[in-house]
């Protein structure tokens, strides 16, 4: 008897071709016709070429079943990224509408599991209609025990979710609970009740993509971190922002060559900021001068503009920045901006990646709606992340610095390692034109041209305190710098700092703010 006719490998093999079909040839036809890939066609997508490797090929809900699709609707396994050992799973939504079953549940726990012991990043492409009603409880315990280990990977591996069809119910914690969303434009959808659901409890009338889609998401309520254009795009993104992460919270930071010039100034930062405090300017330019050329990569974009969190490189080495922009709201601090900052901040620590913050902080958004909202325990958060935090922290003083929004933005007293400030800044305990209010009432009141007096009495402040060298003098800034000289001096500093052993009272952990 040869190969080709031993009855064994002739059934393994159409068990695997039965298995690759999944839901059958019609609906993946069905599947292309939407412009989407299938669960098997994202891998090969996503991965380096020829490296998958499946798990579970033949696993069912219901082995008895005679009718029963190989797989259950989930493809998982192991594969490389430029290289890199990575887990995955990918929903099979021509397989019962990719609905979690118990047996689907736990190949997903499986390859959790597997890469939180091994530290590996893992990566789910989920397009599933929910639980599998027929399961019952089953289904819900399935569900209960993906949103378990990915709580435990939390902070350990890096989890990465990829939306790239529906994603409701229930089924839209796991994501949630991973550390970056990537959702596909107008072919994604993430909410707790849809639209139906939705009207017939508030009479509130919504399609799938306003109440869900991934404008709403990235834009909106924040869920969302980046937007694929297509499905191409989104699995693109998800490459990319790897090369920024470490495979797990006890190594470093990639780290690649870079043909910028460490010792490269950037002359057209010492005339960016205005003179006149209140006129705008874009704090992307000051990110985009001092990284890496071409290395900057902008996290929820799209969300709470008033700040600028992301990824980036200074001499070849992966770096954290936060930032606000004066573009929006003068780049005072409101709630998502608050949550937008923290959520980053923690990232940041817990994958060894060095902080740097360009703070141009006039206040917290004032308003009934941000007091009435929590802006207090919100803003809390910041705090709370950069104490908490231990990899390197390098902060620079832009223009503003005033009151507890100075504070909270990577300052001294929240253990920034090194304390920059440019010549432009103005750091106080609130805006010269307040502090005179303040402090010279009852002159301005009696005075006989108060505007007058009000504009003397505003330069003398800034003159004497509402500038860098008030806080230079009293060690609290460490330098003065020039503009262009940013690039030079970050990278100096990183090149000096190591991630500090700082002792702390013993504890199990904090309690963040809610």
């Amino acid at each position: 008897m040869t190969e080709t006719d031993d009855p064994r490998l002739i059934t393994l093999r159409d068990m695997k071709e039965r298995a690759e079909l999944g839901g059958g040839q019609e609906r993946i036809d069905r599947q292309h016709a939407k412009g989407k890939f299938t669960a098997r066609e994202r891998l090969l997508e996503l991965l380096d070429v020829g490296s998958f490797r499946e798990l579970q090929p033949f696993a069912v809900a219901h082995p008895e079943a005679e009718d029963a699709i190989l797989g259950d609707g989930v493809v998982t396994g192991y594969g490389t990224i430029d290289g890199r050992r990575v887990f995955v799973y990918s929903q099979d939504f021509t397989v019962y509408g990719g609905s979690v079953s118990l047996a689907h549940a736990r190949k997903i726990v499986q390859v959790q599991e597997m890469a939180l012991n091994n530290g590996t990043p893992i990566i789910g492409l989920l397009d599933s209609g929910g639980a599998r009603i027929q399961e019952g409880v089953l289904s819900l315990q399935g569900y209960g025990e993906v949103f378990r280990q990915n709580a435990l990977s939390s902070g350990v591996v890096p989890q990465i979710s990829v939306i790239m069809g529906p994603c409701a119910g229930g089924a839209s914690y796991s994501p949630a609970l991973t550390d970056f969303v990537i959702m596909t434009d107008k072919s994604s959808m993430m909410f707790i009740t849809g639209p139906d659901v939705v009207k017939s409890v508030t009479g509130e009338e919504i399609d799938h993509e306003g109440l869900g889609g991934a404008q709403v998401h990235a834009g909106m309520s924040g869920v969302a971190h980046f937007i694929g254009r297509d499905e191409e795009h989104a699995l693109a993104l998800v490459r990319h922002l790897l090369t920024y992460l470490p495979s797990n919270n006890v190594v470093a930071p990639p780290a690649s060559a870079s043909d910028d010039n460490p010792a490269r100034l950037a002359p057209e930062l010492n005339t960016l900021v205005p003179q006149e405090p209140n006129l705008p300017y874009d704090m992307l330019k000051v990110i985009g001068a001092v990284l890496d050329r071409k290395s900057w990569f902008e996290v929820h974009a799209n969300w709470a503009q008033n700040a600028i969190v992301g990824f980036g490189r200074l001499d070849g080495l992966s770096v954290g920045v936060v930032a606000q922009q004066p573009m929006v709201l003068a780049g005072s601090i409101d709630i998502d901006a608050s949550d937008k900052i923290s959520r980053f901040v923690r990232f940041c620590d817990a994958f060894n990646l060095p902080i740097i913050t360009f703070a141009d902080s006039p206040g917290f958004l004032p308003g009934v709606s941000q007091e009435h909202n929590g802006i207090i325990r919100h803003g809390a958060k910041i705090i709370f992340a950069y104490v908490e935090a231990t990899v390197p922290k390098v902060s620079v003083v832009i223009r503003k610095g005033y009151g507890g929004a100075y504070i909270v933005m990577g300052s001294k007293s929240l253990g920034a390692d090194v304390h920059f400030a440019w010549p432009t800044a103005e750091i106080a305990v609130m805006g010269p034109e307040g502090a005179v209010s303040v402090l010279h009432r009852r002159e301005l009141a009696t005075a006989q041209d108060p505007e007058a007096m009000r504009a003397e009495l505003v330069a003398d402040y800034r003159r004497t305190h509402a500038n860098p060298y008030y806080a230079a003098r009293r060690g609290i800034i460490d330098d003065v710098i020039e503009p262009a000289r940013t690039r030079v001096e970050l990278i100096g500093a990183l090149n000096t700092l190591q991630e500090g052993i700082r002792p702390v009272p013993p504890k199990k952990h904090g309690v963040m703010p809610a």
